[in-house]
């Protein structure tokens, strides 16, 4: 709100309660969120601590800001993300498979076939999903899938049949 000579003004105090910097010559107003002890406030200490920036090379091999949100395993709401890399040659319907496979196993798990596998990345790290499986052609082939760990960016293959466990097996890993 602003009084008549449009500085700002603030209902309870009547005063301006902007700042001029010196530095940058110009004018704002404070502010701080502070909120009451509780899950409002652990929540907000969580995400503060785990949003992170990093550049990232894009599919071209361009670096691009990434947003990733380091959330611990144990606190990511999506644990695992599943992705069949085409919309055809038997990929979707393996991908489905294991993603019902995670379902059965209790794991929070996510399947998306929408856009770029790249995107796909970028989104679950926005998320803070721990852990991508990607299935390719290789897994039609060698029934072998790509498992991407979220902060080291590594991938490794695995078998099929394997990776419920592996990922039960980091989940217990991180709550340790």
């Amino acid at each position: 709100e602003s009084g008549p000579d449009g500085k700002s003004k603030y209902v309870g105090s009547g005063k301006d309660l902007s700042y001029f910097d010196d530095q940058t010559r110009e004018r704002f107003v404070p502010h701080v969120i502070e909120p009451a002890a509780g899950c409002d406030r652990a929540t907000l200490a969580f995400l503060c601590e785990a949003y992170h920036e990093d550049e990232q090379p894009d599919d071209k091999g361009n670096m691009q800001t990434r947003v990733v949100l380091k959330l611990h395993p144990k606190l990511a709401p999506i644990k695992v993300a599943v992705f069949p890399l085409i919309k055809k040659d038997g990929m979707p319907e393996k991908a489905a498979g294991i993603y019902r496979e995670f379902k059965r196993a209790g794991i929070a798990v996510e399947f998306d076939q929408q856009a770029a596998i790249g995107r796909r990345y970028r989104r679950m790290d926005e998320i803070g999903t721990p852990y991508c499986v990607t299935i390719d052609s290789e897994t039609m082939s060698g029934d072998t899938v790509t498992i991407r760990d979220r902060d080291t960016l590594e991938q490794i293959r695995i078998p099929v049949k394997d990776i419920v466990e592996h990922v039960r097996a980091k989940l217990k890993a991180s709550a340790d």
